[in-house]
């Protein structure tokens, strides 16, 4: 047993410029584990919430003293003494102390810095890599592998200020042979599309996430730009590299009607189904996130049922990384694959029992950063501890999406995970 003896939390800023949490874990071996929480843009009503002060003078209201406050006191309280290495019971121990479904009494922010902080620390104390102690606690030790990266190298929807409708247009570069030709690859393409952009006079600034953010003619418009971005770098579209799809259609989900306001169309949703298996059927499109409402369940059925045998459908905002919700999902037919996201959920206990579950019913995983991220790397080595074989934290510039992919080239180079690229899409 190796004993907590402090828990302090502090604010810190996000990518954003948003307040957010760090949390510091300190054992009785002078051991310290450290963890710093994301935040979303767009988020699903059913996520677990975050802790906001809510006072205007502070940061227009986004301040997290009260979450601080809860770590250094409540949290800290019932944790102390505990052992660090009973991660399943200290995040027990917090969710009864919350007491309630969305964590909206301690904060979901305050319960996974803590969370985090703790496996860190073990780590730490066990002298083990992090994707070496979360495999233990995954229950697959040795099982370890690179995730495909899902590269985000053009931005729309809430996470760009432009007309571009479909949140996010990514790269997969699944025919590398390693992580790290995998991550050249994306970083060739990402540049070529910034020359590709400048020949249009197009805007080439950069949204949250740190893919381009022009104003385009359509949303078909930014995958011609990546498919000629590919070539022109010298790869092969549908070969070696494949394209995926963010629609975080609950953004532009009106009154039963999905809303492409660039384009000044509107869809049913079986129309916009058939509206995405047409750029499927012209696109090497591999993946699709959030195709639908989260709340259109009978929209997602068909729509798994016409594009599930295609392309991977994977559920955001639909199961955002909720055990349950999940289930009930698998059992509606509803996608065939899962975002996770640490703080959509609240702890890693929860996170790692999503994951299981998709494992077991054959969904692929995907594990995810936040538009609102950190210098934090811990989903890097969730991804590799998991062998959830696809990761999702942005594109190929801004330092807190680049530390996520420096900790996975630092993690291939000395350890034994192999990059299965496509394979991970064919489970």
């Amino acid at each position: 047993m190796t004993e907590i003896i402090d828990i302090r939390a502090r604010e810190i800023l996000d990518s954003r410029g948003n307040p957010t949490l760090e949390a510091d874990v300190e054992l009785a071996t002078g051991n310290v584990g450290s963890a710093c929480v994301p935040s979303g843009a767009s988020t699903g009503s059913r996520e677990a919430l975050e802790m906001r002060d809510g006072d205007p003078l502070r940061y227009k209201g986004k301040g997290v003293l009260k979450a601080v406050e809860n770590v250094n006191t409540k949290i800290r309280e019932r944790l102390l003494g505990h052992d660090v290495e009973g991660q399943a019971e200290l995040d027990t121990i917090m969710l009864d102390l919350d007491g309630t479904d969305n964590k909206e009494v301690l904060g979901a922010n305050a319960i996974l810095s803590v969370s985090l902080a703790s496996a860190a620390a073990a780590a730490k104390d066990r002298k083990l890599e992090l994707y070496e102690y979360l495999a233990e606690l995954d229950g697959s030790p040795g099982r370890y592998s690179m995730p495909v990266p899902m590269m985000n190298i053009l931005n729309g929807g809430e996470h760009a200020d432009n007309n571009v409708d479909i949140q996010e247009f990514m790269i997969l570069p699944v025919g590398a042979e390693t992580f790290t030709e995998a991550l050249r690859c994306g970083a060739e393409v990402f540049h070529t599309l910034k020359d590709v952009l400048s020949k249009q006079n197009l805007s080439t600034a950069v949204g949250d996430e740190g893919g381009f953010a022009p104003n385009l003619a359509s949303n078909e418009a930014a995958l011609a730009a990546i498919v000629e971005s590919i070539e022109s770098a010298g790869y092969v579209p549908g070969k070696d590299v494949y394209l995926g799809l963010d629609c975080a259609a609950s953004e532009f989900y009106r009154d039963g009607h999905y809303v492409l306001s660039g384009e000044s169309k509107s869809y049913s949703s079986e129309e916009f189904t058939d509206y995405l298996d047409d750029l499927v059927s012209r696109y090497p499109i591999l993946s699709i996130e959030d195709g639908l409402n989260e709340a259109d369940w009978d929209g997602w059925a068909y729509q798994t049922k016409k594009l599930g045998g295609k392309c991977q459908l994977v559920g955001d905002d639909v199961f955002v990384t909720n055990p349950n919700i999940l289930t009930q999902g698998i059992e509606a037919g509803v996608a065939n694959s899962i975002l996770i996201k640490v703080n959509q959920i609240g702890t890693l206990t929860e996170t790692l029992k999503a994951i299981s579950i998709a494992r077991d019913a054959g969904y692929t995983t995907v594990i995810s950063h936040r538009s609102g991220e950190t210098e934090d790397t811990t989903i890097a080595d969730l991804a590799v501890a998991t062998a959830a074989g696809q990761i999702k934290t942005g594109s190929l510039c801004r330092s807190d999406r680049v530390a996520k992919y420096n900790r996975l080239l630092r993690i291939e180079d000395y350890s034994s995970a192999l990059f299965k690229g496509m394979d991970e899409f064919r489970r």
